[in-house]
């Protein structure tokens, strides 16, 4: 004789307390994966300690100036036009430091030069005076204007305490800041690519 097969009664309390334990499970399972999905990125922390930084120059037009962060300073890029350029001839008797080979803040040699760059269109500089570590302001227009001399050829102020450079970062002489303003390690990727934190060598 055979037995007939009984379907064991379903317990809804005990499918609901399953079901909801599934549910937190998967939740948990989730919250697990997405810390350690975003730890495979570049932290913030990464990048304050001194992970190089991709800049496109293309869309610099003559002129202008892009600020970038490394290492939470604020770093310039300025293409320079024809007339920049010049400014920076026959300045050096005006300048502290015109060939760039004080020791305290390092020029990189490939910036030890009148236009202090790669390439004497682009300037590359940390834009933080050497004196207290204000950021200069630019003055990029040549001639008088307030707390500049008459001849002013053209550069960046720092209106803390009176510090002036030129287009190439030099700083000129009697004023509070010790040094010229840094050169940041950098080379070209390409004719549009830019990567700041990184010599060429490295």
């Amino acid at each position: 004789m055979s037995e007939a097969f009984t379907k064991p009664a379903v317990d809804n309390s005990r499918r609901t307390w399953l079901i909801a334990t599934c549910a937190v499970g998967g939740v948990g399972a989730v919250g697990v994966a997405v810390p350690f999905a975003s730890s495979i990125q570049p932290s913030e922390r990464a990048r304050a300690a001194g992970a190089p930084v991709e800049v496109d120059i293309s869309r610099i037009l003559q002129g202008e100036k892009l600020v970038v962060e490394w290492r939470g300073k604020p770093v310039w890029i300025m293409r320079r036009t024809p007339e920049q350029l010049a400014s920076l001839e026959n300045i050096d008797a005006q300048l502290a430091d015109p060939n760039s080979v004080r020791t305290a803040v390092p020029t990189p040699e490939y910036a030890r030069n009148r236009h202090r760059s790669i390439k004497p269109e682009y300037l590359v500089l940390v834009g933080i005076c050497t004196h207290l570590g204000c950021s200069p302001g630019a003055r990029l227009n040549p001639g008088p204007q307030p707390s500049l001399p008459d001849d002013w050829p053209g550069g960046f102020f720092c209106a803390c305490h009176g510090s002036t450079f030129d287009l190439a970062g030099r700083v000129f002489l009697h004023k509070p800041a010790p040094d010229n303003l840094a050169v940041p390690p950098h080379h070209y990727l390409s004719e549009t690519r830019l990567l700041v934190g990184e010599d060429a060598q490295a």
